[in-house]
């Protein structure tokens, strides 16, 4: 069975955005963003929302043509556009890229995904990932801590009706200062 993993970077505080979609405060690093492609390559597909999908179709296409991209980014252009991609939106009726635009989270469709051969499936935007949660569909929350206090802004776990049970399966500090926190959950 394929996994869906959860993989943000938060600050300290718990924000994965400032005010005003601020993410400046990120400190993704050359170090940083190598682990970030090291363990998305081998992936099998991205689910995002329309506005997390957006954003990446915005720069990722094009990003290995910028003379000034570093290696690390220049790779990930190419992991991102190779991709298969599913973007759950009610808005959207096409995306580029690779992409299937699909309208709602469907439990048993998502499950049936999780089925078939391939790798596990990384899951983005904070939004949809409280949709995957409250149907308890996620397996695995890799979490980037940021050494940085942003002090309002989007959290990136919403209220919900009860605890979920995890289980920490690895722990990483960066040259830079960022944690990665690893859980699974207890199933």
């Amino acid at each position: 069975m394929r996994k869906i993993v959860v993989q943000m970077s938060v600050s300290l505080d718990g924000f994965f955005e400032g005010p005003g979609g601020d993410i400046g405060w990120h400190q993704v690093d050359e170090e940083l963003h190598q682990h970030f492609n090291d363990v998305i390559a081998p992936m099998g597909g991205f689910l995002s929302g329309r506005v997390s999908h957006e954003l990446m179709a915005a720069y990722w296409p094009t990003a290995d043509q910028d003379p000034t991209a570093s290696g690390p980014e220049r790779e990930f252009a190419r992991i991102w556009r190779d991709m298969p991609k599913i973007v759950y939106s009610r808005t959207l009726d096409h995306a580029d890229w690779n992409a299937t635009v699909v309208r709602e989270v469907d439990v048993e469709q998502v499950r049936r995904l999780t089925a078939e051969p391939g790798g596990d499936l990384a899951l983005g935007g904070a939004d949809l990932a409280a949709t995957f949660a409250r149907h308890d569909l996620i397996d695995e929350y890799r979490i980037y801590v940021h050494p940085v206090l942003v002090g309002r802004g989007r959290r990136l776990f919403p209220e919900a009706d009860g605890p979920t049970g995890l289980r920490l399966v690895e722990s990483r500090v960066f040259g830079n200062g960022v944690v990665l926190l690893r859980h699974q959950r207890v199933r």
